[in-house]
C-alpha cells in the first residue's frame, strides 16, 4: 500500500473571489469541503492545508487538518503549483502527494476513492483529473475532433479532455527529481488522466462559478422524484 498525503492549497488573500476559502457555501466554509472529504476517505496518512495565513492555519486544525506554513514568497499571485508543492514535498515524506483544491467543492466521496484506486493500481508519476466532453470543439479556429465536411452523431465523437485540477496526484520522488534538474514536474514523468463526473468539476474562479456550484449542492440536498408530463 502506497503512502498518500493530502495537500490543500489555500491562500487567504485570494483576489478573484475575495476570502473564498473562509466564505460559507451553504452550511460550511469552503475550506471545510475538501477537509471533510479527505478525512472521510480514511485513505490518507495525513491531510495538510498549505497556506500563508496563521489565522487560517489555526482555524483548520479545529476541522481536523494540519497546518503547513507556506513561506511568504510562495504566497503571492505569481507563485505556482510547482513552487509551493516542491517546498511542501521537502518537508513531508510519502509516496504520493495528492492535491485537493478548495475550488472543487462538488467532489463526491466515490470519486476520490476511485481516483486513489486508480493511482494505487498503476505506476504513474502524475495523474490529472479531467472532464471528458463529446462536443464539436474548435482550437484556434480549426475543428479539433470533428470534420466540417460531415456531421456525425455527437455520441460518435472522440471526447476532448479538459484539466480541472480538482484532484492531482504526484509521485514525490519523480516530482522532486525533475524540479531539481530544472524540468517542469507538474506534468512530469509517466502521465495519466482520470475522468471525473461533469457535475463535480466546477472550478471556482468567479462569482458566477460560485453560484453554479452552490446551486448544484442545493439541488443535491433537495433531490426530488422525477416527474413527467402526461401525453
Amino acid at each position: 500500500m502506497k503512502k498518500y498525503i493530502a495537500m490543500i492549497p489555500a491562500r487567504l488573500g485570494s483576489k478573484r473571489i475575495p476570502k473564498k476559502n473562509i466564505r460559507y457555501m451553504i452550511d460550511k466554509p469552503l475550506i471545510q469541503y475538501p477537509i471533510d472529504l479527505i478525512l472521510q476517505s480514511n485513505r490518507f496518512d495525513s491531510v495538510w492545508v498549505n497556506t500563508e495565513s496563521d489565522e487560517l492555519g489555526k482555524a483548520i486544525q479545529v476541522l481536523g487538518a494540519k497546518f503547513h506554513k507556506r513561506p511568504p514568497e510562495l504566497a503571492t499571485d505569481t507563485a505556482t503549483n510547482r513552487d509551493f508543492t516542491y517546498e511542501f514535498m521537502q518537508k513531508h515524506e510519502c509516496d504520493y502527494i495528492v492535491m485537493v483544491n478548495t475550488t472543487s467543492p462538488l467532489l463526491r466521496q466515490e470519486t476520490i476513492n476511485r481516483f486513489l484506486d486508480f493511482v494505487e493500481e498503476n505506476d504513474f508519476d502524475t495523474v490529472l483529473s479531467v472532464v471528458e466532453e463529446k462536443a464539436e470543439t474548435f482550437y484556434k479556429g480549426r475543428p479539433l475532433n470533428f470534420s466540417l465536411e460531415e456531421k456525425i452523431n455527437s455520441q460518435l465523437l472522440e471526447p476532448t479532455e479538459s484539466i480541472v485540477w480538482a484532484l492531482t496526484a504526484w509521485k514525490r520522488s519523480t516530482f522532486m527529481a525533475l524540479q531539481e534538474k530544472g524540468i517542469n514536474p507538474v506534468f512530469g514523468g509517466k502521465l495519466a488522466t482520470f475522468s471525473i463526473p461533469k457535475d463535480e468539476s466546477c472550478d471556482l474562479d468567479t462569482e458566477e462559478d460560485w453560484n453554479i456550484a452552490e446551486g448544484i449542492l442545493l439541488a443535491r440536498q433537495n433531490k426530488r422524484e422525477k416527474r413527467y408530463m402526461i401525453l
